[in-house]
């Protein structure tokens, strides 16, 4: 119902992954005629290009299609896991040969824990896209908007938002308000698209309202917003490499 309501309403990108339940079968079940007319993007929490070979190879059969239209590297941490990555029989020789046999069209790293590794994995391969952490507590510490942005603004890359709401951690009194104003907050900022995870289908026409409606904030909206959330921050960034 969640899918299908997202369809209804005109959202066109879907992001999922091995590592999310049964988020893929949900996807393989709900898309069917549809799968066409939306970007579909799955990842690979695995390091190596055996074991990336076959979660991608399980991914699309769960998910009932051919290709992806993304395919990611899940969730870098440390620079092992770039060594991994880029080392021999790594998995960046998968994202090589799935874009030979057609089975993935673009390619992209993930992180929310420390920007820094993102910088340095976009600098050892010309990825297609960024998925990082960001919302309006993100400068008060290991600020991916201060340090990956720039970076990946000059690389011309796909750049796509996660954490906007923080599980709701964003929004309480006396910091942001709602919803509409967390993801109004990163939408004014040079990103490509917004993910916004949702329980119900009441939450998935909540935010594409606020999508429809949304108009770029001032810096200046956008700075009251930062140092609303200064008190709260370690709540609404618990995902980053916090000491």
């Amino acid at each position: 119902r969640v899918i299908t309501q997202a369809l209804d309403r005109g959202v066109n990108y879907f992001d999922t992954a091995p590592a999310y339940a049964q988020s893929q079968d949900y996807y393989g079940e709900a898309l069917g005629p549809r799968r066409k007319d939306i970007f579909l993007a799955s990842k690979t929490h695995e390091r190596s290009r055996a074991g990336a070979l076959a979660l991608l190879e399980n991914s699309l059969s769960r998910l009932r299609t051919d290709h992806l239209d993304l395919w990611q590297l899940h969730d870098l941490r440390t620079v092992e896991d770039l060594d991994a990555i880029f080392g021999k029989g790594g998995a960046i020789e998968a994202v090589e040969q799935a874009k030979r046999e057609k089975l993935i069209r673009f390619a992209g790293v993930t992180g929310h824990y420390d920007p820094h590794i993102l910088v340095e994995a976009i600098r050892r391969y010309p990825f297609d896209t960024v998925l990082s952490a960001l919302n309006a507590a993100d400068r008060h510490y290991l600020s991916f908007m201060e340090i990956l942005l720039p970076e990946a603004v000059r690389r011309n890359m796909g750049i796509i938002a996660m954490k906007v709401l923080a599980r709701g951690a964003i929004m309480r009194e006396g910091g942001v308000k709602s919803a509409r104003e967390a993801i109004s907050y990163v939408l004014s900022l040079p990103v490509s698209t917004a993910l916004i995870g949702c329980s119900t289908p009441e939450e998935v026409a909540e935010n594409a309202e606020s999508v429809k409606n949304f108009s770029e904030l001032a810096d200046a909206v956008m700075k009251e917003m930062e140092a609303l959330t200064k008190s709260y921050a370690w709540e609404a960034t618990t995902f980053k490499a916090w000491p």
